[in-house]
């Protein structure tokens, strides 16, 4: 059992993540869930109830025992090393509440180690493609118009499935650019390819739906917001039909924007920035090329990299 006192101070350390650092609602959920498993397992392992006083006397090997909990119950080393991550967060800030607290022997502990998974990009002519078979898949002609002009706007803008699908009718009809809002409520703007707006300007002109500034733009059959895993679905039909891999998910959507901008000669920075990547390393990990054309890009972006000054 969880004591009212710990669930309070995870719901304050909750609040202050969201208000503090912006983070993504799901992101805040999963801290949750990892925080509230982690509290539960050292209640079960100690017996009785796990109050602040309990918690802040967590040991290193309170600390193996809850990671040898969840790899026993399969859990993969990227999650545990993603609730490893809220825990240690929550220690920290709670050294930060209470200045008698010492969590060294938390964050002492080390990150499981994993690969992180990066999506596969489609060729120029397989995203093409999927675009073209995606408009087969609905019988109603709206709703075909629906989901190209969201596959569309992801491919040619960069977008995440979420971004794209927290447009509103404000954004209609659409800019030469949009201000976007991603991960962590960092805000970048985005050139919007006439193949999109036009896209998007034939899905609008059908739409059974108002438009109205505050409504989602685009909506589900029902007209509520559309569902993620409709597109999700979509593609899936998509790419079954075309005999693509698993890999060809919405998301490698962006994935083939950036790729196909690098690959075309783009320069490293700007594709960062469109991406809305923190750094610079991740932007080199997602696209995904080889080493020796990123360097290339690499140093004409930045000629002090060459020239060693």
């Amino acid at each position: 059992m969880i004591s009212p006192a710990a669930t309070d101070s995870v719901q304050n350390f909750l609040a202050a993540q969201q208000a503090l650092k912006a983070s993504a609602e799901n992101t805040i959920a999963a801290y949750q869930a990892d925080l509230l498993g982690f509290l539960a397992f050292l209640a079960g392992h100690h017996g009785g109830t796990m109050g602040m006083a309990r918690i802040k006397a967590t040991s290193l090997s309170d600390m193996r025992a809850w990671l040898a909990h969840e790899r026993s119950r399969g859990a993969s080393a990227r999650s545990r090393a993603r609730a490893l991550s809220a825990v240690k967060s929550y220690f920290r800030w709670l050294a930060r509440q209470d200045g008698d607290f010492d969590p060294t022997a938390v964050l002492s502990v080390r990150s499981p180690k994993y690969t992180r998974k990066i999506p596969r990009p489609l060729a120029e002519t397989a995203a093409r493609a999927v675009i073209d078979t995606v408009e087969m898949q609905a019988t109603e002609p709206w709703v075909a118009a629906r989901d190209v002009a969201a596959v569309t706007l992801m491919y040619a803008c960069g977008l995440r499935i979420s971004e794209a699908l927290s447009l509103t009718g404000r954004d209609a009809p659409l800019p030469e650019v949009l201000r976007i809002r991603g991960k962590g409520g960092k805000e970048r703007i985005v050139p919007v390819l006439p193949a999109a707006r036009a896209a998007v300007a034939a899905y609008t002109a059908i739409c059974p739906f108002p438009m109205e500034p505050d409504d989602p733009l685009f909506r589900g059959v029902r007209g509520g917001a559309l569902n993620p895993r409709a597109l999700q679905k979509v593609m899936e039909k998509a790419r079954l039909q075309l005999g693509l891999p698993a890999t060809a998910t919405p998301h490698a959507l962006r994935h083939s924007f950036a790729t196909h901008l690098l690959n075309a000669g783009g320069d490293l920075r700007s594709i960062q920035e469109l991406l809305g990547h923190a750094s610079l390393s991740t932007t080199q990990a997602y696209t995904a090329v080889e080493t020796a054309r990123l360097l290339d890009v690499y140093e004409k972006a930045h000629p002090r990299a060459a020239g060693g000054g």
